[in-house]
């Protein structure tokens, strides 16, 4: 039988649920400390985790990033703060990819740890509710909750007093334990088919670029007569060996402002891509750009005039050479080798220019280009499949854990099952 539960996303409950909020099961809760307390500049190499906001993932502690402040800072200013092992934590801040109140346990073996600004700590009530349970509840509701609960225009915001008075649903702790027993098996399991399928998206994606770095280095006639170059090693006797800036001379993107920018039919390509559109274009088609910060390596076709923008790199001079084997070839050099040092990792184009390379004639460029498009075409063909089943694999799961929290299936029968 079930109820209202008196909760919009939530809707019917088994009618032996009990309705509560986050504040009720809690013997205690905080949040991280705000302004001068505590500082990048306070991080160590060792000693008190801090636990901040890219820690806390929907449905699991992320313990890939980690951060450390001095125990003695900790013991004598910070200690109100503190997180042991099955604590419960929220982030207070949301941004698109990471919905603000998702939940996750602090895991065992992480004191001694604090929480950092935006990031809430909950100590729950052993009797009455499981920190798992009420972590997966939360998170599967994060969204709906975010929609009503959170401020701010850029970045979603929870304050602790709201996050306290989020709603819980919740059954006996036998029955919590039985859900997050069910959970953990079956999220496992599509997890290990993920994994599969993530594993055979790397080796196409590994494949593909093969196929590149082979056509545009050796060409597609495995018996023609090779040479050995210094810096390339065996290439095509009869293509001419020069240096990229000769080949692809590249060129800095321009600046563009949000407050220049027109509405009009040219698009904008940065670092990752193409960004919007602009009134007027700086470039014309077709284009080759790479990243020149952030996504640096990536390469991108553009076929209609553009504007390449300052955190771009762009072929400006193809020297009559085929566009798209120049995109092609451009693939197969490592961008990242050549990276500045710095605190954001950049390209310096001097570094790109002076590098070999191997030109085969016009008409044998297109050949390889055409080749190259037939061949990676079907091979992204097979990428995009890989990634469509993972996105399913994960929209299941989602659901899974929604239905079971919000006691849509009753899962004690499967718990009595694999217990025998």
């Amino acid at each position: 039988m079930y109820k209202d539960s008196g909760v919009e996303w939530l809707g019917q409950v088994p009618a032996h649920w009990t309705l509560t909020s986050l504040r009720r099961v809690s013997n205690e809760w905080c949040d991280g400390p705000f302004g001068s307390g505590l500082k990048s500049t306070h991080y160590v190499d060792a000693g008190v985790r801090v636990i901040r906001l890219q820690n806390i993932r929907a449905y699991g502690f992320d313990d890939s990033d980690a951060a450390f402040i001095e125990e003695a800072y900790y013991r004598t200013a910070l200690g109100d703060h503190d997180v042991v092992a099955g604590d419960l934590l929220l982030a207070g801040l949301g941004d698109e990819n990471n919905t603000v109140g998702r939940a996750c346990v602090a895991p065992v073996d992480i004191e001694p740890a604090l929480v950092k600004a935006d990031c809430f700590r909950f100590r729950l009530d052993s009797g009455v509710v499981l920190p798992h349970f009420a972590a997966l509840q939360l998170t599967a509701g994060a969204a709906f909750d975010a929609g009503i609960l959170s401020s701010g225009s850029t970045r979603s915001r929870i304050p602790l007093s709201v996050m306290a008075s989020r709603a819980l649903v919740l059954p006996t702790l036998e029955e919590q334990r039985a859900i997050a027993s069910f959970l953990d098996r079956e999220t496992a399991k599509i997890d290990a088919l993920a994994a599969e399928q993530e594993r055979l998206i790397a080796l196409l994606k590994e494949k593909r670029q093969a196929v590149i770095s082979n056509a545009v280095t050796k060409g597609l006639n495995p018996d023609v007569p090779m040479t050995g170059v210094i810096g390339l090693g065996m290439v095509p006797a009869h293509w001419t060996v020069t240096v990229i800036k000769r080949f692809s001379t590249l060129q800095r993107g321009h600046d563009l402002t949000d407050a220049e920018r027109t509405e009009g039919p040219y698009p904008v390509v940065t670092s990752s891509g193409i960004s919007g559109t602009h009134g007027d274009f700086v470039a014309r088609a077709p284009g080759v750009v790479t990243g020149r910060y952030g996504s640096t390596g990536r390469l991108f076709f553009i076929e209609n005039d553009y504007w390449p923008h300052n955190t771009a790199l762009y072929v400006n001079n193809f020297h009559s050479n085929e566009p798209r084997f120049v995109w092609y070839h451009l693939q197969s050099v490592d961008f990242s080798a050549h990276s500045a040092k710095a605190a954001v990792p950049g390209i310096d184009r001097n570094d790109i220019h002076v590098l070999a390379v191997g030109v085969p004639p016009i008409s044998e460029q297109r050949r390889i280009a055409e080749y190259l498009d037939s061949q990676t075409s079907r091979i992204d063909a097979l990428l995009s499949e890989q990634q469509d089943g993972i996105d399913l694999l994960l929209e299941r799961r989602v659901a899974l854990i929604t239905a079971a929290v919000t006691g849509q299936i009753d899962v004690r029968g499967f718990a009595s099952v694999e217990a025998a």
